[in-house]
């Protein structure tokens, strides 16, 4: 053998990662930082954005920020990586004989090794109603999109839940020029982080900005009624 001559290493392996969102997108980044060359990389986001932060969502209900202002990894980063990126595709289908997964409408990838980093889903009340339109969860940016489309139509909004989420969402609906009622189960605002002083200081901080809070309240069931449109 001639020592001189670079020895072949072969085709790089297939990395499918499904899911776009922080922690993928970030062991990716470590993972570039480390092998750079083992591996040809695809992911598939069912959201139509690049990486962005989520912690930052509540700012961009309040109207402080931007979309862009929250992109983590622009679509440039992808293509510099030679990433292979799949916005607004769900993967439905791992058929781990083939090793390749499968999206809603048939776009297909092979993959040797497969990163599942989908992240978590909202809970959403188990009670009647919960599918009504209005009804929004906040877990990412079509979410917020949902919400302050509808601070433009209606000037009234519930938030269930007063935990640090419930906060941030009924505080950037009220900077959208809602009215605000806060429904909180709990006997005071953020009991896992607050004990019960700070959290009637906060109540009273938050109440003092017009925000209306019902404690001690269990919603039983959602009901549609016509809601006063902005005049």
């Amino acid at each position: 053998m001639d020592m001189s001559t670079p020895m072949d290493k072969g085709p790089r392996m297939k990395l499918v990662m499904v899911g776009n969102g922080m922690a993928g997108v970030r062991t990716l980044e470590e993972l570039l930082k480390l092998a750079p060359d083992i591996y040809d990389i695809t992911v598939f986001g069912a959201e139509p954005h690049p990486n962005y932060n989520r912690i930052l969502l509540s700012p961009v209900l309040a109207g402080e920020q931007t979309m862009n202002d929250i992109v983590l990894n622009p679509l440039d980063w992808y293509s510099d990586n030679k990433i292979t990126l799949h916005t607004g595709k769900k993967v439905v289908k791992i058929d781990r004989r083939a090793r390749a997964v499968e999206t809603e409408d048939g776009t297909r990838a092979e993959y040797d090794r497969l990163l599942l980093a989908t992240g978590s889903n909202p809970f959403m009340l188990p009670v009647p109603g919960a599918d009504l339109p209005g009804v929004i969860s906040f877990r990412d940016i079509a979410d917020v999109d949902a919400m302050v489309q509808a601070s433009s139509q209606y000037r009234h909004a519930v938030v269930i839940g007063g935990g640090l989420l419930g906060l941030e969402a009924a505080n950037g609906l009220m900077k959208r020029g809602m009215d605000v009622t806060v429904v909180h189960i709990g006997p005071w605002l953020m009991e896992r982080q607050l004990d019960e002083p700070a959290a009637r200081l906060l109540q009273k901080s938050l109440e003092e900005k017009g925000m209306k809070f019902l404690l001690q309240k269990q919603t039983p069931e959602l009901v549609s009624s016509p809601s006063p449109a902005r005049g």
